[in-house]
């Protein structure tokens, strides 16, 4: 995703929702009520600090052939979070996220995979299924209530 992109698409999706959307700066703070989308052609983990979460924007090759990559942000939420952690994995092509979810899985997060008859592309929760990394299949409207619920 180019940079420009991801700036004018989180500025879009903060005017239509209800929550804060904004894109992510290393440093930000992760709070309940707050989205954050990964900047163009950089990479974003997460940190802990005692009790509190923060986001580290990165430099970095290239991972699955794109950056952004959701794996490497999983990857770091698998480490830092584990448990208190619940990931999904939505909509897309190739496999980026898939193997990072698994970690997630293994770290004791609760994990999602959006259903093939909601996804535009199955690809990336498809492979995530194939590997084990899913300890649910939703549709997008389910992913919703079960976000509310968890």
């Amino acid at each position: 995703m180019p940079p420009v992109f991801t700036r004018s698409f989180a500025e879009r999706l903060n005017a239509m929702s209800r929550l804060d959307v904004k894109e992510a700066e290393t440093g930000d703070r992760i709070l309940r009520g707050t989205v954050l989308i990964a900047p163009g052609n950089k990479h974003m983990e997460i940190r802990r600090n005692g009790a509190m979460y923060y986001v580290d924007i990165v430099d970095g090759p290239m991972v699955n052939f794109v950056r952004p990559s959701v794996d490497v942000m999983f990857r770091s939420v698998a480490k830092y979070a584990g448990k208190n952690a619940v990931g999904i994995i939505l909509t897309g092509m190739g496999e980026d996220g898939a193997r990072g979810l698994l970690e997630m899985k293994k770290a004791g997060a609760y994990t999602i995979a959006q259903d093939e008859a909601s996804s535009v592309v199955f690809g990336m929760p498809k492979r995530a299924v194939e590997l084990g990394g899913v300890d649910r299949v939703a549709s997008l409207k389910e992913i919703i209530s079960l976000l509310s619920t968890l």
